[in-house]
């Protein structure tokens, strides 16, 4: 009996490959190939965002393929950043100048959501969501040197955090309790 293909995860992100490969374990995963352009996240939800992305790369290849899209909300601004996280400082900002606008705009204290959804799309086009969050409050000043993105000034409600944020969580810890290890988990379980 030979060995299932690996999933195709449509990302070429090296910290949710690096991420993925530990939530999905026992299933081999393959980025996005170089010769496939990622398609634009043109959606409203992270629902939209994550089909937009697994139905091209499964479109392409003919693969079975899994995309996710993910974000943070914060209470005090009616749930932004949202599905615009990553773009959150301008289109091409990078994570630093996401944090810091999110640090300016944002008190000590608020309450703080990330959210995942996570797609998949089989090659006879049938489609699955999975859900993920985690609930959390803002830091009151950026911590810890894990993680990436939002994570320096997020600190899980969950106990099993201690107040750490989750870049100062090991990632045993964090993706027992993310909102990415939550949605993975439920992936891992439809996929038997």
């Amino acid at each position: 009996m030979s060995a299932p293909e690996p999933l195709l995860i449509a990302t070429r992100n090296d910290h949710k490959l690096r991420e993925f490969a530990r939530l999905l374990p026992g299933i081999a995963l393959d980025p996005l190939p170089g010769e496939l352009d990622a398609p634009e996240e043109t959606g409203s939800t992270y629902a939209e965002n994550a089909l937009i992305k697994a139905r091209a790369a499964a479109g392409a290849t003919g693969r079975a393929a899994i995309a996710d899209d993910s974000g943070i909300e914060a209470a005090a601004l009616d749930g932004a950043p949202g599905v615009r996280s990553a773009r959150y400082a301008g289109e091409h900002a990078a994570d630093g100048e996401n944090l810091a606008k999110l640090r300016a705009e944002v008190p000590e204290g608020t309450a703080l959501r990330y959210v995942c959804v996570i797609a998949r799309v089989a090659p006879d086009g049938a489609e699955q969501l999975f859900e993920g969050t985690c609930e959390g409050v803002m830091a009151p000043d950026g911590r810890g040197s894990r993680g990436f993105g939002y994570d320096p000034v997020f600190v899980p409600d969950d106990p099993s955090a201690g107040g750490r944020t989750m870049a100062e969580l090991t990632d045993e810890e964090k993706d027992a309790i993310s909102h990415r290890g939550r949605a993975a988990r439920a992936l891992l379980a439809a996929l038997g």
